[in-house]
């Protein structure tokens, strides 16, 4: 399976961030960030973990007593996966409607706008 087609469920996506976040991580480290806004068992968060390494999903440093893992899945490319495919099924294919509806939802902070204006300046230019 290509990384591709890797589409991470929910818990996954959840031990992604941590990854992400940390570059690498013990199974302890990333069930104790889980463990502080949900309740995670620590064997649960082992087998999510064991079983993201058999599909590709993260990498496992077995050199020491305690594995480290690291994503395999970038951030940037799961996002862009995640949100056409939001763009698809939830917005009819309209990145417009998910802009508009992200925006009126989720108050932009003066920095966020700004940014999101130098895209669509940079946009208009191509």
């Amino acid at each position: 399976m290509s990384l591709k087609q890797l589409k991470p469920t929910e818990s996954e996506l959840e031990i992604l961030r941590v990854l992400w976040e940390r570059g690498e991580a013990t199974v302890r480290d990333v069930h104790e960030e889980l463990s502080k806004t949900k309740d995670a068992g620590y064997t649960t968060t082992l087998k999510l973990m064991q079983i993201m390494h058999e599909k590709g999903m993260v990498k496992r440093d077995e050199s020491s007593k305690t594995h480290k893992y690291a994503p395999l899945l970038s951030r940037e490319k799961t996002q862009k996966q995640f949100v056409g495919k939001m763009i698809d099924t939830l917005f009819q294919g309209s990145s417009s409607q998910l802009v508009m509806q992200a925006l009126g939802n989720h108050k932009a902070s003066k920095e966020e706008l700004d940014e999101i204006q130098k895209l669509i300046d940079n946009l208009k230019q191509q």
